[in-house]
This record gives structure tokens, sequence and C-alpha cells, in this order.
């Protein structure tokens, strides 16, 4: 499969560019450590000093040497135990940023006319603040359960299931696309992590940002220095 670098730090896989954005109808994007600046549960565990403990099982479940992510999540969920419901405020107000270039990215695509989809094995805490604050289009993730204002360590069922993991981030891509009345090749995938490849997969259109090696090795977009705007330089 031919590889070429169009530019420092950008890599392309399988197809010469320029693409046309508008050959797509949704771009589906990860959360935590893509779309913005964290990993959300590593800074939670920060609250109750199990930080270390939480983000060696993070990397090494995005590494892919964590196969089993719902076991994982629930592990590291686990860990949570006790924490605050104000900790998560905290997080998002003092430690969340999106990531560099996210926005003009986000309202580009929103101006071409394409739907935004964000996908995240995180917390409907954070997707849905993210949701109202850059008007994206749909979500999934997951919901931990809070009882008189402090995380129990548990995940809550939800109508869909329990832990948003790689397979429920590639069926809800294809459910969007469904309800788009669109084909999976007019999708967009974005993410960094092991779990993003099943949706990646299936999208006619995989990107990778400051990924892990197994997910660049594999994206057809390899954004390795830089912001995600930087996707629209093989994007018309």
């Amino acid at each position: 499969m031919q590889t070429q670098q169009i530019s420092p730090g950008l890599i392309t896989r399988g197809f010469t560019p320029p693409l046309s954005l508008s050959d797509f109808g949704l771009i589906a994007f990860d959360m935590d450590s893509t779309l913005i600046n964290i990993e959300c549960i590593d800074e939670i565990a920060d609250a109750v000093g199990r930080k270390a403990e939480v983000a060696e099982i993070t990397e090494a479940t995005m590494r892919g040497e964590i196969t089993d992510f719902k076991e994982s999540l629930r592990r590291r969920v686990a860990l949570l135990a006790g924490v605050p419901e104000a900790a998560l405020e905290a997080v998002y107000a003092e430690r969340l940023q999106l990531n560099p270039g996210a926005e003009t990215l986000i309202r580009t695509c929103q101006a071409a006319g394409l739907k935004t989809l964000l996908v995240s094995g995180g917390f409907t805490f954070f997707t849905d603040r993210l949701c109202e604050r850059l008007g994206l289009d749909f979500s999934r993730s997951n919901q931990l359960e809070v009882v008189s204002g402090v995380l129990t360590g548990r995940v809550l069922e939800q109508s869909w299931g329990d832990i948003c993991d790689g397979e429920e981030k590639r069926r809800m891509v294809q459910l969007t696309c469904g309800e788009l009345g669109i084909e999976p090749r007019r999708a967009i995938a974005v993410g960094d992590g092991s779990n993003d490849l099943p949706m990646m997969a299936l999208a006619g259109l995989s990107v990778a940002y400051h990924a892990k090696p197994a997910v660049r090795a594999k994206a057809m977009v390899s954004i390795e220095a830089g912001g995600l705007d930087r996707l629209l330089e093989v994007l018309l």
C-alpha cells in the first residue's frame, strides 16, 4: 500500500490526496487524547491519589496490550470509588482543553454539511458538555454511577449496553450512517488508541491523531505533528 509524507508530520496511506470534503457526510471523533488533551479517567483518579495506577492500565489498553477494553474500564472505574462528583467538574474546568485545531476542523466540517459524532470510552459527564459546547450532533459514551454526590466505582447500564468499547464505537458509526442514509464509506473516523481501530476500519477515511504505533500503521491519514486541522491539508 502506497505511503507518502505530504508534509512533515502528515502521512497518508492507500490514496492520493486531496480528497473532497463534500464526499463525506459524517465525521466521528474519539474523545480522550484525540478531541481533547487528556485521558479524563486518569485525571479523575488523581483526586484520590490513584492517577499512576489508573494511567498504567489506560496506556496498556490504548497500546493494545490489554485487549479486553470492558474489563480494563471496569478495573479503572472501580479505583474511582469514593471520588466526589465535584472532582469531575474540576477536571472539566481546570484540566480539559480541546486539542489544537479541533474547533477549526469541526467548524469546517459542519460548514461543509457533515454531521458530527463523539464516540468515546470515556464518560457522559464530559461528552455531554463537549457536545453542547461544540454543537455536535450525536454521541455515545459511558455513564458513571453517582450516589449522594460520590462515585460508586461502577458504570451504569444504558439502553444500548453498559460500556462503549471498540465494537460499540464501530456499531455507533454504522447506526449513525444508517440514520443519515449514507454508506460508511462516507464517514471519517478519527482516533488514537486500539479501541478506535474497529470504527476506523469501517469508515471510508481513517485518521490517526498522535496515535499509538498500531493505530498509525493502519490509518489512511496519520497526523504526527501539529493539530487536528491538519486533516484539512488532504481534504478540499
